[in-house]
């Protein structure tokens, strides 16, 4: 039997086989931010308003993918405490690392948060990245409608319908910079790590998401203008409010 695609990649990425890091070589370190778009910035609410009074145990318990939403909208302050669950910077150290409130492999952090916005009081139906430093919003100068981007995640109608959609953009170098190969595994392990703590906040807001990892690569990093090869598109996830059941 031939060996596959993915034995190799498990084979090329084994501890043995790290080498000599670009961190080692001397080779500066990749930027704690990378902003994705050109746009105007838009300040985000405070992270304390928007938690309702669900435990951990009782959010970890109910915690399902949720595919139907209510046509209601977020607020801000919703929207903001989601952003901060999955990225927020609790503290930059020496402009080295940051620590967050998902954990990260060497505390690299190589993602970068675009949002299609779809429902969301005050802000445009559209493209947005999350500046997790600044805690703020940066406006697209160009448009990705919710349409475009279910259309390039195979047809995944719960797209068109969400609040909002996340997408995870990891910038390859921040992790690979000092886990060289390897570090394309612990990319997909933090993407898991950061779209886990959503579903969590989501339920502690009588929210719901839904994690997406069927989609047309190139598609997907061709909407947001990435080039697929040192920044790309890792994980989605679709958000909105819970249908009420009758």
């Amino acid at each position: 039997m031939s060996e596959t695609i993915g034995q190799r990649f498990q084979e090329e990425t084994v501890i043995a086989r790290l080498g000599v890091s670009d961190q080692k070589r001397g080779v500066p370190m990749p930027p704690l931010e990378v902003r994705l778009l050109d746009g105007s910035e838009i300040e985000l609410p405070a992270v304390d308003s928007a938690w309702g009074k669900t435990t951990l145990g009782s959010a970890i318990r109910s915690r399902r993918s949720v595919r139907e939403y209510a046509a209601l909208s977020l607020s801000q302050s919703e929207l903001a405490s989601l952003l901060w669950a999955t990225q927020g910077v609790a503290r930059v150290w020496e402009k080295v690392v940051t620590f967050r409130s998902a954990p990260s492999a060497g505390a690299r952090h190589p993602f970068e948060t675009l949002l299609i916005v779809h429902r969301v009081e005050g802000l445009s139906p559209g493209l947005y990245q999350y500046l997790a430093h600044e805690h703020r919003l940066l406006a697209s100068s160009f448009s990705v409608t919710a349409n475009e981007l279910a259309a390039a995640c195979l047809g995944q109608k719960m797209i068109e319908t969400a609040a909002v959609t996340f997408a995870w953009v990891a910038v390859r170098d921040r992790m690979t910079w000092r886990y060289g190969e390897r570090g394309y595994r612990y990319i997909y392990l933090d993407a898991g790590h950061v779209c886990q703590n959503l579903y969590l906040a989501c339920e502690a807001m009588g929210a719901g998401a839904c994690a997406i990892g069927a989609y047309d690569d190139a598609a997907v990093n061709q909407l947001f203008r990435l080039d697929g090869v040192g920044q790309f598109v890792a994980y989605l996830a679709s958000v909105g409010k819970k249908t009420v059941k009758a």
